[in-house]
């Protein structure tokens, strides 16, 4: 199955999230029947963000965007585990700070975003501007109404000027998931400390939510910024999905090992230069040990 093509949104396409299934997991049934499928996937994974990280010619920007309980954290933990953390960033947008509040809304996203050789993994993004802002009417609607078109700006010019590949991904539970993921929280002391008071007083705005993230949808998917809807209820799926997902966005940036900045071939010279003399030298140290040992 080409989860990629299943769960893109194209660009400019009206959709509403209500007729879509959270619960969906395709030709999959279980957690056990995926994990062959998924692995095959984060084998590439590996492979070619090591290569990404050698060539240093593109990027890699992933945006994760849900609910709360959505998955997130999770997305991160198992789907990009791995990855080389040598070339890996995870950045976690928490509320704007005081001084994040003196500049655009950009400014505090700008700086995070990957170097060349790197990939970058947004765990909420610069696109809470046009969500919790929106639906909370932190700002008046003319302004976060022009944020559409700043980020597509902005996420041009990061493809154009960086070489930085750019996919996103929000992932889509229902609200009686969110609930029992809660619950799970409740009951498990090592989870606690992911309990917020805000849980439930947000649930109260989730059909609000889910329009803001329509119009985001349908504003902010491009050619080279899409976004994919994954179906999250089911972990393991979400897993399969966006590591089939990331994997192939790397095999279409047609990454190469890049070729060697050394002459090979004096190296090689110096290389067995450096061994004759290791070899040369070893007879030596052990006459000099043996008359050490007679005195």
């Amino acid at each position: 199955m080409d989860y990629r093509k299943l769960f893109l949104v194209e660009a400019g396409k009206r959709l509403k999230l209500a007729k879509m299934d959270p619960g969906y997991c395709g030709k999959h049934v279980s957690e056990k029947q995926s994990k062959a499928e998924t692995e095959k996937y984060c084998g590439k994974l590996n492979k070619l963000q090591y290569l990404l990280y050698a060539e240093a010619r593109q990027s890699l920007l992933i945006v994760l965007q849900a609910m709360d309980a959505g998955g997130k954290d999770g997305t991160v933990a198992h789907a990009m585990s791995t990855m080389n953390p040598i070339g890996t960033v995870v950045t976690s947008f928490k509320q704007p700070t005081t001084e994040d509040l003196k500049h655009d809304f950009l400014w505090r996203v700008h700086s995070h975003v990957p170097a060349k050789g790197m990939v970058s993994v947004f765990n909420r993004s610069h696109y809470e501007d046009v969500l919790v802002v929106r639906v909370h009417n932190l700002v008046p609607k003319d302004i976060w109404a022009t944020r559409y078109s700043a980020i597509n700006d902005f996420e041009k010019l990061l493809w154009r000027q960086n070489g930085t590949r750019i996919i996103k991904f929000f992932l889509y539970i229902s609200k009686e998931e969110q609930l029992k993921r809660f619950a799970a929280r409740l009951e498990d002391p090592a989870r606690n400390w992911k309990i917020s008071e805000d849980d439930y007083r947000e649930r109260e705005f989730w059909d609000d939510y889910m329009k803001a993230y329509e119009a985001v949808f349908r504003k902010t998917s491009t050619e080279h910024a899409p976004w994919y809807i994954i179906p999250a209820n089911h972990k393991w799926f979400r897993n399969l999905a966006i590591s089939q997902i990331v994997a192939e966005t790397f095999e279409d940036m047609g990454i190469r090992t890049p070729k060697p900045q050394v002459d090979l071939e004096l190296i090689k010279r110096q290389y067995h230069e450096a061994e004759e003399q290791e070899v040369t030298a070893k007879p030596k140290l052990a006459r000099d040990g043996k008359l050490k040992m007679k005195k």
